[in-house]
């Protein structure tokens, strides 16, 4: 290779190698963007895990509500026992406990049943469900109604209020302590 060419090759190489890389005015706008990402981010991470206990104990006041119904249907009257629902569903976890409140029998009829998720840590909320006896007001058909609610404030051993069912309106939750989430 001749001497010329040598030179000016070097001097491109070494030209090439200062401008490779990046300034810190780069450096600095790009963490400044992942940091925004992050703080986006990071409360919904942070509280997924809560978010997936509750959705546990709604699913399942949901499913023992719906249970409750078809159990009432079957056999005139709702069941006292998680076990007798046939969900395969446990009466203790390590982040729930659950229980049934077979509620009043009037005429020998028993016109309600509460089912609760009661929290046995301090960041889950608790869950509430009511399954109601009612008529339908145009055919005076008895029916069932339905409700699930969760507490407003976790803590360990709290549960959300329900509020009995009337005539003409299905069961609701009371709504100074509790939100209502699902009506069937």
């Amino acid at each position: 290779m001749k001497p010329e060419f040598q030179a000016k090759f070097l001097q491109y190489m070494v030209k090439q190698r200062q401008e490779t890389g990046f300034t810190i005015a780069q450096i600095l706008f790009i963490l400044v963007v992942l940091g925004i990402l992050v703080a986006i981010a990071l409360p919904s991470f942070l509280n997924s895990p809560n978010k997936c206990c509750g959705n546990e104990a709604k699913q399942n006041i949901s499913s023992m509500n719906r249970a409750q119904q078809a159990y009432y249907l079957e056999n005139g009257a709702f069941t006292s026992t998680v076990e007798n629902l046939g969900l395969g569903i446990t009466t203790q976890t390590t982040k729930y406990i659950y229980t049934i409140d077979r509620g009043i029998v009037t005429n020998t009829r028993q016109t309600y049943v509460i089912n609760q998720a009661i929290s046995r840590k301090a960041h889950l909320s608790g869950y509430s469900g009511r399954v109601d006896l009612g008529t339908i007001p145009r055919t005076t058909e008895v029916t069932t109604f339905a409700v699930v609610c969760e507490a407003k404030e976790p803590g360990v051993g709290v549960i959300a209020k329900t509020v009995a069912a009337t005539k003409t309106s299905p069961p609701d939750c009371d709504s100074a302590t509790s939100r209502k989430l699902d009506t069937k």
